[in-house]
């Protein structure tokens, strides 16, 4: 008897010294995020989301080990406006990018407010080692450069669209960088990037969780296929279009690369801890054969072809591999959900909304929120003006461009946007129109220019 007691309170000293141990192990340590950002991705052009000939087994891996969401939008139909609300949490025009921001100053229509905080910012004040590699797009001049933004680290392009893969350049300058350094690289954007990424989080010089933002130009106009990867398409789908063929190649092409990183994850051991997400800026782009199957419309528009992504996450420590969401989400929640992950303080006075419960299978408690939307831009037929959206519950209001009379759908019942219902429920479009105005007016409280020198 005396002998059992011995061991019994040998035991139990053994787990009071223990035990701070055994619970820090218990829980998973701070995830490490990869935010991966495709430029004009169409919903149909992930094979997870539909039967199609775009084979995408990368881009689908991280749904199937992870979860799918069905009913994720991007915060605007072009590139700039989604950018800034996915970095600040807030919808775009409220941090001034309500519109396109270019490499030419006349045809600018976006200053990205110097004080509000990015998830980089956020991230690198909870001790997170951030960085971002690819497609910057929020300014080419101080204060807005990458490295004032939050990020330790930019390896990317500065400008908006490359006008060659192969030559990097827009309008004949060159806006790749190494930080503030001015660089060459040989060979396809899509490569380099990916090459820049693995490099990444191989040289990480300390155990510092990371936050690695890759935001690729692909597949964003002109469609550069390698022509090793047109051919196998053009053999295995000799129905398609040259335009379409080419898209589907451009689009097989990225996911590669995308497996070469998740592969790259995996021999570093980090694949089980990092939180990787894959989503896009906004819809495809109709006039280029891309594809937003089932959903009416592309890039540019507010019909959800437009604004409908595919968005996949995997975190092996907590997410259970098959999982589906169809939570009606937009872009920036990915804010808050790192922050929250990441046992940060999420700031006060944001708009977007923590997936993180949904990631840890537990329903997702918030009031039903309004969806807004706002693309500003020239020439014709905007001339400078804005045009907008806006979703509450099953309702939908839109324009496509300034001059546009309101249409009103049924986004439940309708949910490929057939039935225009302005004009046969106008308390609802009413309704919907007041809501709206609200919601401009709060947008137009931030300059989108930048202030005079």
């Amino acid at each position: 008897m005396q002998t059992h007691r011995r061991i019994a309170a040998l035991l139990t000293a053994l787990v009071l010294i223990f035990s701070p141990a055994l619970g820090t192990a218990a829980e998973p340590a701070r995830p490490n995020f990869l935010v991966i950002l495709a430029d004009d991705h169409g919903y149909g052009d992930v094979s997870a989301y539909q039967n199609a000939v775009v084979r995408t087994p990368n881009i689908d891996r991280i749904g199937s080990e992870g979860m799918l969401f069905t009913a994720m939008r991007a915060n605007c139909t072009v590139c700039s406006p989604s950018r800034a609300a996915m970095l600040t949490g807030r919808y775009a025009d409220r941090v001034g990018v309500p519109g396109v921001i270019r490499t030419q100053p006349e045809n600018t229509w976006g200053y990205f407010a110097p004080q509000v905080p990015t998830l980089a910012d956020e991230l690198k004040r909870a001790g997170y080692h951030t960085s971002l590699v690819g497609k910057w797009h929020l300014g080419l001049t101080s204060p807005n450069l990458p490295n004032e933004r939050g990020f330790d680290v930019f390896h990317g392009f500065l400008g908006d669209m490359m006008d060659d893969y192969y030559t990097h350049q827009r309008h004949g300058n060159n806006y790749l960088r190494k930080n503030q350094e001015v660089v060459e690289a040989k060979g396809h954007a899509t490569e380099i990037f990916t090459d820049w990424a693995i490099d990444s989080f191989r040289q990480r010089k300390d155990d510092a969780p990371f936050f690695l933002y890759l935001a690729y130009n692909a597949p964003h106009f002109p469609i550069q296929p390698p022509e090793e990867w047109l051919q196998k398409v053009k053999q295995r789908a000799p129905q398609l279009s040259e335009a379409r063929a080419r898209n589907v190649a451009f689009v097989e092409h990225l996911d590669h690369h995308i497996g070469r990183l998740l592969d790259a994850l995996d021999a570093a051991g980090l694949a089980k801890n990092t939180v990787v997400i894959f989503g896009a800026d906004n819809g495809g782009s109709l006039a280029h054969a891309q594809n937003n199957d089932p959903w009416r419309g592309g890039k540019q528009d507010h019909y959800d072809g437009g604004l409908r992504i595919p968005f996949l996450v995997r975190w092996p420590a907590q997410i259970k591999a098959g999982a589906r969401s169809d939570y009606p989400g937009l872009l920036f929640d990915i804010f808050p959900t790192c922050l929250e992950l990441a046992g940060a303080k999420v700031p006060a006075g944001i708009d977007a909304v923590s997936l993180a419960p949904l990631l840890r299978g537990q329903p997702l408690h918030t009031p039903e929120r309004e969806l807004y939307f706002v693309r500003r831009e020239g020439g014709k037929p905007y001339l400078g003006k804005a045009y907008h959206a806006l979703i509450r519950g099953d309702w939908k209001i839109l324009q496509n461009h300034p001059s546009q009379a309101y249409e009103l759908y049924n986004v439940k019942n309708d949910p490929k946007e057939k039935n225009d219902l302005s004009s046969t429920n106008p308390a609802m479009l009413e309704e919907l129109t007041t809501a709206l105005k609200r919601q401009i007016k709060r947008g137009e409280e931030t300059p989108w220019r930048a202030p005079a020198k």
